[in-house]
């Protein structure tokens, strides 16, 4: 399963760059907002995370609200870099949307995905990206994972012919909270976790891991001082 790093934060970015696991990123209007960011930035900042992940995908949200629009500010987003990726949100307008951008070679990520149907119309209109949310079923007491499970199964039953030499569309599973959400869509096969920094730097740490590194440490430090 791939990693992406779901963040609009530079420095967080260039970090999980650095650990030679990053395969992507996902930001949305939310996690630009949280970087102080300006309108009159956007397309700036996204050229530099782009810049930062050269070759990796990285998806940029648009922001209309017609499939028109949807489609002008794909095009002028898919411009700014190679590797951009145009995010829309599942709904009426997004679907002619993404079909008519992906005839043009222009990779879609479809986001704000709950349910298997939404998923499976995301993959016939031609989304390279299909994002089912996890965390925030469980926000409302349902279970996100079983969900997921039920998304990946229903995708990965058929063929969709737009993406086929690069393997699409691929099951991004977004929202994720915990170790345990990338455990479990792991095993279910989906294709990519994109995960928030924080939790990205749960899945490195273990309490039995931390507790081995205190007690080598403590070993070594006797035989230095013999």
């Amino acid at each position: 399963m791939k990693f992406f790093i779901d963040t609009a934060d530079l420095d967080e970015i260039r970090e999980a760059a650095s650990w030679g696991v990053l395969s992507g990123v996902t930001t949305n209007p939310s996690l630009y907002a949280k970087t102080g960011g300006k309108l009159a930035d956007f397309e700036d900042h996204m050229v530099k995370i782009c810049s930062i992940c050269e070759g990796l995908p990285v998806s940029a949200e648009s922001t209309a609200e017609t499939t028109e629009e949807m489609i002008a500010e794909g095009k002028r987003l898919a411009s700014l870099a190679p590797n951009i990726v145009v995010k829309l949100p599942i709904c009426e307008a997004s679907l002619p949307a993404t079909h008519a951008l992906a005839a043009e070679g222009i990779r879609v990520n479809m986001t704000l995905v709950f349910s298997a149907p939404q998923a499976l119309l995301a993959a016939r209109a031609g989304a390279r990206y299909i994002s089912p949310f996890v965390g925030r079923f469980d926000d409302i007491g349902d279970d996100g994972l079983a969900q997921l499970e039920t998304v990946i199964n229903a995708v990965q039953n058929f063929d969709y012919g737009y993406w086929d030499e690069e393997g699409g569309p691929e099951i991004i599973t977004a929202s994720v909270r915990t170790p345990n959400h990338v455990t479990q869509a792991a095993l279910m096969g989906a294709d990519i976790a994109t995960v928030p920094f924080a939790a990205l730097k749960k899945c490195v740490h273990h309490p039995l891991t931390d507790q081995g590194l205190v007690k080598f440490a403590a070993d070594w430090k006797k035989v230095v001082e013999g």
